[in-house]
Formats: structure tokens, sequence, C-alpha cells
């Protein structure tokens, strides 16, 4: 479980924009790029600080300052100076913008727009997508008690809403999912799951991925056998109706095939935070197909 945590954090850590390392005044700064064009906004955090900068055509990296007067202890609003000249002849005004992410960038991609009649603007809001998948696959229900390790079959689907439809970083899913019993190990459950998912590392096609389930309910049904007090052996039948907050995590990956639809492939409850693991560990693959609707 240990391992798997691992793998999951890493992950999870990988970095959500693009990085480069840049010298600024002498000073060696991992800077984000944020727009791209005529004009790029660059930005970092130090020392729980957020610093920003701007580099023009010829690769001149300038930063956007607003420091307090020692006098009169009130912001002198250099960068709108810094904007003013990095913009010159362009006729932008200054006035409303704000030492955010928000405010630069919505500055920048409208200098960018101006300046480059070939630019596409990159502020953009946030909008939503939402995605529809069918999937199948095996489990060998690693939190229930198997000791024999045997699997069974899995048909679910799902459905994701990503916050932002441009970054794609961060999204919900509600998953229904259904584990069939065989005849060496009769156990099923019908599974509803609320999750979280973060795509750590992204290519032209391919998104990798980590979630998690953080709410559950299972609807199962378990047949079994035991030998009374007669040494009689007896037939039964468990059915159990359990909600959860388990926080079952997994790893995943997308791969887009047209403009609208994906090959989703999944590695599945790996850890969990409040299950035991059945004394084995995951096998449980899932392969299908998700539609953007």
């Amino acid at each position: 479980m240990k391992q798997a945590l691992l793998i999951i954090c890493l992950l999870v850590s990988s970095l959500i924009y693009s990085q480069n390392s840049y010298t600024v005044n002498g000073e060696t700064l991992e800077l984000k790029t944020e727009i791209e064009g005529t004009l790029d906004l660059l930005w970092t955090i130090d020392n729980g600080t957020y610093r920003y900068f701007i580099k023009t055509t010829d690769n001149t990296i300038v930063e956007l300052k607003n420091t307090k007067n020692p006098d009169t202890r009130k912001y002198q609003n250099e960068y709108k100076t810094t904007l003013e000249q990095a913009t010159k002849g362009s006729g932008m005004s200054t006035k409303n913008v704000n030492l955010t992410i928000p405010s630069l960038k919505k500055f920048v991609d409208s200098y960018n727009s101006t300046s480059d009649a070939s630019y596409q603007t990159q502020d953009i809001k946030a909008q939503p997508e939402m995605r529809l998948g069918v999937f199948g696959g095996i489990t060998n229900s690693p939190f229930i008690y198997n000791p024999e390790n045997y699997t069974s079959s899995v048909l679910g689907a799902e459905l994701e809403v990503i916050t932002n439809a441009e970054k794609q970083r961060h999204s919900g899913f509600l998953q229904f999912r259904h584990t069939f019993e065989n005849k060496d190990f009769e156990y099923r459950t019908t599974e509803i799951s609320l999750g979280y998912r973060f795509r750590a590392l992204k290519f032209r096609r391919l998104d990798i991925y980590a979630d998690v389930k953080f709410a559950t309910l299972n609807l199962s049904d378990r047949a079994y056998t035991y030998t009374d007090d007669n040494d009689n052996v007896v037939s039964a039948n468990e059915k159990e109706t359990i909600f959860d907050a388990p926080f079952i995590f997994g790893i995943g990956a997308d791969y887009r095939i047209s403009n609208r639809s994906y090959i989703m492939f999944g590695f599945n409850n790996l850890a969990a935070i409040r299950l035991e693991n059945g004394k084995h560990f995951s096998t449980d693959f899932t392969l299908g197909y998700k539609l953007k609707l």
C-alpha cells in the first residue's frame, strides 16, 4: 500500500504549468509561462510571494514590481510604467491593471491580439467540459476477503466533468460500476461513487492521471458456506448496503483518438485510507471508451 501511495503522490506532484529556468538580473529563477505571444507573461512563487515578469520578442525579461515608497508608505505601481514601455505605441491604458495573474493576463493577451493578427487569444474563461464513458475489465476485489485471489468481471460507466476545458487538469466524476460474481468467488457488488481526478502528465494525445474516490455506496451480495455446531455444511447469503468515505486511490490514462473521443485505461483500487487490503495487491484493470458531450 505504501508503494502505491508513493506512486500516486509522485504523479500528483508533477508540474501543472510549463516551467523553465531563466536568469534575470543575475538571479536564476524557475518561471512558469502563462501567456505566449509578442509579449510573454511569466510568473513564479518565491518564499510564498508571487512575482510576475514579461518577456519581449528579443528575449529581454523584466520583472513587474510594485514597491512601497519608504517615506509615504504608498505603493509606487512601477509595473504599470514597465507595461506602458513594453506596449508603447499601442494606445493601451494600464490604469485598471492590477498586479494579479487574471488582470495581467487580460492586458498582455489584449496587447498580443492587437500587435499580431495571427495571435489566438489565450485569455479564455474557464468552461466546463463533460465526458461520458463506458468500460469493462477485471478485478480481484482487493478490499474484500478473497484468500484464493479470484478475479471477476467488471462493467461500468462514468460521467466526468472537467472544470476548465482549456487546461483540463482537474475534474470530478460520478461512476457506476458493477462487479459480477463467478463460480469460484460468489461475491458481487454494485458501486456508485464520487471522485476527483488530477491529470498530472499531459502529452499531445495522452493524459496520465491520478484519481481518488472519496464517497461510495455499495450494494453487495455474497454467498458462502460454513460448518455449524452439528458438522453440517450450511449455505448462506449475505446482503449489505454500505455508504462510506474510503478515499480509494487509482491511476489511469486517456488516449485521444479523435477530437471528441478517447480510449480510457484504469489501474484501480491501488490503496485506500479507510479500507483494509484483503491480503492481495490490486488486480483491477479497466479499458473503455469515452466521448466528449
